[in-house]
């Protein structure tokens, strides 16, 4: 889909060379900083100004072990994230101040996470059997730092990383060149040379990997890695291969996504799924002067489509599988793929969510590529009024899942989802014929989502999980029995009807239910 539609030859001649690329200003384009509203500089500071003398969060060996150890996935991500966060705040602040106060700490920041034994979050480290030596069963595992792991954020370290060298490489330098050479020397060592030697990254779909069918870490770690190569590869020949192995890889990811755009991962992971798509093709579309350009396909205009389709009103979303009820979309990364698909509701919904935010000159995402699109965005979207629309109906055939509204383009009254589907879906809950009541705007019958991720909840002992199981669902229990996971377990007889006054969805769930249920 996307490899048939420029040859090499072409992405070549239509790519920039790294020298002009220059999608965002950097540190030593002052009039780009200095002409943004005082009050957007005042609350991008103000964030800063704490981290002055960062005391950098350790990540010992045993702080990695415990995932192996008892489960526990939130003490590890909250050191490894914290390190993340304060690099990108101060970041941005020494671009819009540029008077080193925040330069050091940068330093610091950089080299603390250059010096990580590896990127790859405990939970992710075993992600590459082919990559990594066989660990005896039950046996902790460490990272590995002479067979890096490429995992959504790995990816997304790297991508951090190469930013913050694109936006302040003049005033590291000044202190030392061997910072920036730093930065390249780990981000080819841990993503970028793995990425071109190894096909076996589940992910990329390069390659069948038992249990595994390819979701949003696809796009979500080749938006990464994209980024990476284009800011950091001087080759032209490189980088057109780069661009070509990672079209090929989300090709993976688009040929088989349903034709109306539904996403089975529901709206949480939608931003990193469609959302993930949008930063890959956005960042193609702005490196090459706008001549790689995919948003006519109509699969990605129907993918960005679907946030809008499962939106009840103001930050509640339908939340089906691993999803919450309330969703903080990236406003201005919405707002952009509707001006892409030419789309007014997209648009809209953007703008709304813009609007409705307490901080609107900052964003939802701690990606420093979402938040330096946020602030080239933020004048055009400031100047424009929220008008809030909402779809009536939407039927995503290919999903099974039926939403519906009282009234056409009001959020007042009720509001009804209700899916089909099958039980082996990307971040599946045992859930066919499960539904959601809200009335103006507030949940009346829900889906209680998921709670925080534990070793428990991507292995086998998955659905010894409560929230996974149909029990606890809005769906019955057969003779004690509940729904089973797999393909095979799934609705029949899936009828939608939608006329001017009503909207339904009948299915027959009696196959989402192994034999032992009795249902005759």
């Amino acid at each position: 889909m996307l490899t048939g539609t420029y040859s090499e030859n072409e992405l070549k001649a239509r790519l920039l060379p790294l020298e002009s690329y220059h999608p965002y200003p950097t540190v030593a384009d002052r009039p780009a900083w200095k002409q943004l509203p005082e009050k957007v500089k005042a609350a991008h500071l103000e964030q800063a100004e704490p981290l002055t003398g960062y005391d950098w969060p350790s990540l010992p060996a045993t702080l990695f072990l415990e995932y192996s150890r008892t489960g526990n996935r939130d003490h590890y991500e909250e050191a490894y994230f914290n390190r993340r966060i304060a690099l990108c705040k101060l970041a941005l602040a020494e671009c819009i101040e540029d008077r080193g106060r925040f330069l050091d700490d940068i330093i610091n920041g950089v080299w603390t996470i250059c010096e990580e034994s590896g990127w790859a979050i405990p939970a992710h480290n075993r992600i590459h059997p082919a990559n990594i030596r066989a660990i005896p069963p039950g046996q902790p595992a460490l990272p590995e730092f002479s067979r890096p792991v490429i995992d959504l954020f790995a990816c997304e370290t790297g991508a951090l990383l190469a930013w913050v060298r694109y936006l302040l490489q003049p005033r590291l330098d000044a202190v030392s060149p061997l910072i920036s050479e730093r930065i390249v020397h780990e981000v080819k060592t841990r993503i970028l040379q793995p990425y071109f030697e190894h096909d076996g990254f589940w992910w990329m779909g390069f390659e069948a990997v038992a249990n595994h069918h390819v979701n949003n870490w696809n796009p979500w770690c080749n938006s990464n890695c994209l980024a990476a190569f284009l800011l950091l590869e001087p080759d032209p020949e490189k980088r057109v291969k780069a661009v070509s192995r990672i079209l090929q890889s989300l090709d993976s990811f688009l040929e088989p996504y349903p034709a109306d755009g539904g996403c089975d991962e529901g709206a949480t992971y939608w931003q990193r799924a469609a959302g993930s798509l949008f930063d890959c093709l956005e960042t193609l579309y702005g490196a090459s002067a706008g001549k790689i350009n995919f948003f006519g396909l109509p699969v990605v205009a129907e993918m960005g489509r679907y946030i809008y389709r499962v939106h009840i009103k103001d930050n509640y979303f339908v939340n089906f599988a691993d999803g919450s009820p309330k969703v903080e979309i990236i406003a201005s990364r919405v707002y952009r793929y509707g001006q892409r698909i030419a789309d007014p509701q997209l648009i809209s919904l953007g703008l709304a969510a813009f609007h409705a935010s307490a901080n609107p000159f900052l964003t939802a995402s701690h990606t420093l590529q979402h938040r330096l699109l946020n602030l080239q965005l933020y004048p055009e979207m400031a100047a424009q009024p929220a008008q809030p629309r909402y779809s009536q109906d939407s039927w995503l055939e290919n999903i099974e899942v039926m939403t519906a509204r009282a009234y056409p383009d009001r959020a007042e009254g009720f509001f009804v989802a209700v899916k089909g589907g099958h039980n082996f879906e990307s971040h599946n809950h045992n859930d066919v014929g499960s539904f959601l009541v809200y009335f103006d705007g507030q949940p009346v019958l829900i889906d209680v989502g998921v709670g925080n991720y534990t070793a428990k909840t991507f292995s086998p002992d998955r659905y010894t999980i409560w929230t996974m199981q149909s029990a606890f669902h809005n769906l019955p229990l057969v003779n004690g029995v509940q729904q089973k996971d797999g393909r095979e377990f799934h609705g029949t007889g899936v009828a939608y009807h939608q006329s001017t006054g009503e909207a339904s969805l009948s299915l027959d769930i009696a196959g989402a239910y192994p034999p032992e249920a009795g249902i005759a």
